[in-house]
């Protein structure tokens, strides 16, 4: 096992790593900001979920995630992704002796990925709840300790390079080879690929969807821009990404009510309406059972917090 003073680490200077989760997010952005940072992990309590991909680097120890039910192992020094929209926890370290740890977080609004090209076949296995880790030839540590650099250097260019390279290292990745750390339960290693037709009617009934939340949306409604019957469009959208299409709408309205909420100070009444739901009555019932807590608990914990 490696110590710290093993791990690559970035040169000293100004350490502009957003201080909390809510910088992460924006009341105009329904998902959050994008973003790196840069901490020693600990063991999380309970599971949690937003509305990110992210990218994971670990160095000085192996961790276990409880991934929606199931277990994963992240290994020391590889970049793992996963959809942080599915419930997660970190559980343990593989080693107890675990000082001088340092993970490297790439968070992605899971709005921006669905956008990016030619990756498709990574969209639909993240969104479908699978845990990825990079090839190593796709995607270097040194590459991903640049990005953090470029991220914290406010620099306009900067960032834009590290978009474009991101785009293209994931490119790259499905050219290599995946790896599957962990797949949704009834998705074997030998059919996690969608045909390609299959992968653009996804793609583009989830960009619709998460476009247009804030309007009533109906199964037949989504299904039309893919061409698809409302019948067969639920059952492609279930199959592959194991979730009712009815409950990922739900899903993706609480996330933009949890952004607004964290990162604004509008009525609840409008964030409300603005995420999406019909009454009151029933996002009061969809928060609580989802986070555990009122719409009201969650704004004020994050302003105690802040």
């Amino acid at each position: 096992m490696k110590t710290a003073a093993d791990s690559p680490t970035l040169a000293p200077g100004p350490d502009t790593t957003p201080p909390a989760e809510r910088d992460f997010y924006a009341p105009d952005i329904a998902y959050g900001r994008f973003g790196m940072k840069q901490f020693a992990p600990d063991t999380m309590e309970a599971p949690h979920w937003h509305g990110h991909v992210v990218f994971n680097l670990l160095t000085g120890n192996a961790m276990r995630y409880d991934y929606d039910g199931r277990e994963v192992v992240v290994p020391d020094e590889r970049i793992v992704a996963f959809w942080a929209g599915v419930p997660h926890r970190l559980i343990r370290f593989e080693d107890p002796y675990h000082g001088g740890m340092s993970l490297t977080n790439l968070y992605m609004p899971v709005d921006t990925f669905l956008f990016m090209p030619h990756v498709s076949q990574l969209q639909v296995a993240l969104l479908g709840g699978a845990v990825v880790m990079l090839p190593e030839s796709s995607l270097s540590k040194e590459t991903f300790y640049q990005w953090l650099e470029d991220d914290r250097s406010g620099n306009p260019e900067r960032r834009e390079i590290l978009h474009t390279e991101l785009n293209a290292a994931l490119r790259r990745s499905q050219l290599d080879g995946l790896e599957f750390l962990s797949l949704p339960d009834r998705m074997s290693s030998d059919t996690h690929r969608s045909n390609s037709r299959q992968i653009s009617q996804l793609v583009a009934m989830i960009r619709y969807i998460l476009e247009n939340l804030e309007e009533p949306l109906t199964t037949a409604e989504v299904a039309t821009v893919a061409r698809l019957h409302p019948n067969y469009a639920s059952s492609l959208f279930a199959k592959t990404l194991h979730i009712p299409m009815k409950r990922f709408i739900i899903r993706m309205r609480l996330l933009r009510a949890r952004a607004i909420l964290i990162d604004g100070s509008d009525p609840i009444s409008h964030v409300a309406e603005a995420s999406g739901f019909s009454s009151m009555t029933q996002f009061y019932e969809h928060f609580k059972a989802a986070y555990d807590m009122s719409p009201h608990q969650m704004r004020r914990m994050y302003s105690t917090n802040g």
